[in-house]
């Protein structure tokens, strides 16, 4: 849902049809319509916790189904500014509370050797509605009327509802049955889902009874408000969960889907349909691109994919700025949109760069941003600590989807080399502080996060519990000391 309206609105935005009616707004207002959605996304996040303790993760998602399609509704009835810009911010509120509780719902239900590639199909998802609403509205931007815009905004109540009742057939996650003390339920759950049916599978007895343990424990050091999340031990785990979504944003993906087709023109592709023809495709590359990380982020592990990932954008960002910075001869048309006027080499280069930087981002940082935050924090204060790493991504992509409008503009190639700067920037933050996760239970993050901050000087520790058989490794019966928490 929150792919695909990232994607819809990025070409309406370029529709004449939609300009006209909203009297075309300027780079502020277009500012604020974009923004105002990730404004609703972070409020919806900071309640998505509160909600999925009490209310179950199951039903939360399902809330939030129903609060996006009002949201979408209000913007495809939109009559003037106001209220699509309303509409823009009840669908947020929905995204922002789904964000947070379908990583947090993946990762609970799956096993560990897999928990990464699950909780990667968010990823991928969110791609898919990108690549549709794309081609969606090139199918429409020949449409000479409001329906050119409504009805692409109008389709998202689609996937929303599919979700709704899909999640009749969804189990409850086994870690909040056992904290409501439903432990029998939350026994058949992981036995369905690891065993066949098996109730006396010995992983499943096993998993079981560390989920209990764990509970327990929790209930001793319980965190009853936000403000805890910031005292030691836990704080090193919720500063890591809100950098890895906060440097998610400022690698300017979001500036590229949401202003595409207008990045596009000023890189020398003239005219509607070859600004949204090269969307379309950007799209596609994004969903493409995801799936190499979908398929062994598992086996790459958490920390060498954000490098790598890095040193693509970084590079991509680069080349940009240069071919762009050093050729650019500035000029506004008519309706004050600015055109960089490019020769035809440095065009090319910049576009396929853009190429380059989505797909470096999709293998990389796409999936991680969710993965990482889904799998790192105990299970009594999953939901509060996910809920405020979350909060952070949706507040990082509000500021940058407000003032990127003004900067594309103002400072054009300056963008792209403060975004390349902090790419760089990022795979020095990755190997000093960010410590691998890969193929460890939830339960065994007690252990990962017990040592260093600096996690490239923590490896030997992790080795010798490796070797000890205290952590214990994937598919193993495990039975280590919850209480270094």
């Amino acid at each position: 849902m929150f792919g695909y309206d990232t994607g819809v609105l990025a070409s309406i935005l370029e529709f004449d049809e939609w300009k006209s009616y909203f009297h075309h707004p300027g780079s502020i207002g277009v500012g604020v319509i974009v923004s105002i959605l990730t404004a609703g996304c972070f409020v919806g996040s900071l309640f998505a916790g509160w909600l999925a303790d009490k209310y179950s993760r199951k039903r939360t998602i399902m809330i939030a189904c129903v609060v996006f399609s009002l949201g979408a509704a209000i913007q495809c009835g939109s009559i003037n500014r106001a209220m699509l810009i309303a509409g823009r911010f009840v669908s947020g509120l929905g995204v922002g509370v789904l964000s947070m509780t379908v990583p947090m719902f993946q990762s609970e239900l799956a096993p560990a050797e897999i928990r990464g590639r699950l909780v990667s199909f968010q990823q991928w998802s969110i791609t898919w509605g990108i690549v549709v609403s794309y081609w969606v509205d090139y199918g429409l931007h020949f449409v000479q009327s409001d329906v050119a815009w409504r009805v692409p905004i109008g389709i998202q109540i689609t996937p929303a509802a599919v979700l709704f009742i899909a999640m009749f057939f969804m189990p409850y996650s086994p870690r909040w049955l056992v904290d409501h003390g439903r432990v029998d339920e939350a026994h058949v759950v992981l036995a369905n889902l690891r065993a066949m049916g098996d109730l006396n599978a010995p992983d499943v007895v096993t998993e079981l009874e560390e989920i209990k343990e764990s509970v327990r424990i929790d209930g001793v050091t319980a965190v009853r408000s936000y403000a805890e999340l910031f005292h030691v031990p836990i704080r090193r785990r919720v500063a890591l969960g809100i950098a890895v979504h906060a440097l998610s944003q400022l690698s300017g993906i979001n500036v590229t889907l949401y202003f595409a087709p207008t990045i596009f023109k000023q890189s020398g592709l003239t005219g509607k349909n070859a600004s949204l023809l090269a969307q379309g495709l950007s799209g596609v590359v994004n969903c493409l691109f995801t799936i190499p990380a979908i398929l062994w982020i598992d086996r790459w592990g958490r920390r060498k994919t954000l490098m790598f990932g890095s040193l693509g954008c970084g590079i991509a960002y680069f080349v940009q700025a240069v071919a762009t910075g050093a050729t650019q001869h500035k000029t506004y048309d008519d309706n004050g949109d600015l055109n960089l006027n490019l020769p035809t080499g440095p065009s090319y280069v910049v576009i396929v760069m853009i190429y380059v930087f989505i797909a470096s981002f999709a293998m990389s940082w796409g999936p991680v941003s969710w993965v990482y935050p889904s799998e790192i924090f105990p299970m009594h204060i999953r939901s509060k600590a996910n809920s405020t790493s979350t909060a952070a991504n949706w507040l990082f992509n509000f500021v940058i989807s407000l003032v990127s409008p003004i900067l594309i503009k103002r400072i054009t190639w300056g963008l792209d080399l403060i975004f390349a700067i902090i790419m760089f920037a990022s795979i020095g933050i990755v190997y000093l502080f960010f410590p691998e996760t890969k193929n460890r239970s939830l339960e065994d993050m007690e252990i990962i996060f017990g040592g260093s901050v600096w996690a490239h000087r923590d490896k030997k520790r992790i080795a010798e519990y490796d070797a000890s058989g205290m952590l214990g490794q994937v598919g193993e019966n495990k039975t280590h000391n919850l209480t270094l928490f």
